[in-house]
């Protein structure tokens, strides 16, 4: 069994802390959740924080500029320099605190990070070693709270990969654009679709019917009723031309309000980023947007709203 502890070691005299965690997942993944900004935003600051990232450029001679924003809206900024890269096996970056042009803030100590990246199976482990010019300065971050707020997004990473990379290896094996048709229900998907199934001698692909019981959901979602465990999270059903029904239970006691209108969407998987924040762009002009465009907790580049003609339209961009 993996431990996905962090396993911090203080060497004072040796001014360098060591951090060690294991994820279960693979190699490749957990390399772009440290490479990638809109990964790396989702998870790198401990909350009520969040991380925004200003500039990123992944390469030896480049650097990550970012600021860690506040509940208040208060923003910290930070920048690593990256030194050495050996893909997918190390990092070898500086960091220091700093203004929002990347200007380094004296009154902070500097440290010096190096990562390395190991994969046993599917599971990896991250090793990082921090090390400090002074003793005090390994001290005043220790006091800063970086120990807890570290282990705190580390934590944050590993929720990410066990929910977004395990779903969307399940749900969408590939990268090629489709259409889909998107229903609501108030908790009859898992009946709606079992008579779909009948009457189109259809087949459930992906993870069939998905419930909400089955997945580590994100801190900020209240926790759910056991009633509302066994609701249907996703459900994909293949029926006739090919054509694919998805749906979702939408309860009431979760916060929605179903109605005839808001319970159906035409559903848009773009194969790039870029694509997706087109149609957004162009489709959602003089519209509601009920969800704006953003990175979701299940992996998907997602937004949901209303065009100007009243038609419903979801937009999920899911990489491969």
């Amino acid at each position: 069994m993996t431990n996905r502890e962090t396993v911090f070691t203080k060497d004072l005299q040796k001014k360098k802390l060591t951090v060690v965690r294991a994820f279960d997942a693979q190699l490749e993944h957990v390399w772009k959740a440290w490479t990638e900004s809109e990964i790396l935003d989702q998870w790198w600051a401990p909350k009520p924080y969040r991380a925004e990232t200003k500039i990123m450029d992944f390469r030896e001679g480049g650097y990550w500029l970012y600021c860690m924003v506040g509940p208040e809206g208060d923003r910290s900024w930070c920048k690593e320099n990256y030194e050495t890269i050996g893909l997918l096996k190390s990092i070898i970056n500086s960091v220091h605190f700093c203004d929002e042009a990347g200007n380094e803030n004296l009154d902070f100590p500097a440290m010096h990070w190096k990562k390395e990246f190991s994969e046993t199976d599917d599971n990896t482990t991250v090793r990082v070693e921090i090390t400090f010019d002074k003793e005090a300065d390994l001290e005043t971050i220790i006091k800063m709270g970086f120990q807890e707020g570290f282990t705190a997004g580390l934590s944050n990473l590993d929720l990410y990969l066990s929910t977004q990379f395990k779903i969307r290896k399940e749900l969408k094996k590939d990268n090629n654009a489709r259409v889909t048709t998107y229903l609501n229900f108030p908790g009859k998907t898992e009946e709606a679709f079992n008579f779909y199934k009948e009457v189109f001698q259809g087949e459930f692909t992906g993870v069939g019917l998905r419930r909400f019981g089955d997945i580590e959901l994100p801190a900020e979602i209240p926790p759910l009723s056991e009633a509302d465990k066994k609701l249907i999270i996703h459900a994909e059903l293949t029926i006739m031309g090919g054509h694919v029904l998805m749906a979702t239970d939408a309860p009431e006691s979760m916060g929605f309000k179903l109605k005839t209108g808001n319970n159906m969407h035409i559903n848009l998987e773009p194969d790039s980023r870029e694509e997706t924040q087109r149609l957004f762009n162009a489709l959602s002009a003089g519209g509601v947007v009920t969800m704006p465009l953003e990175d979701m907790f299940w992996g998907a580049y997602f937004a949901e709203f209303t065009d100007k003609f009243g038609i419903n339209w979801m937009l999920n961009y899911q990489r491969k």
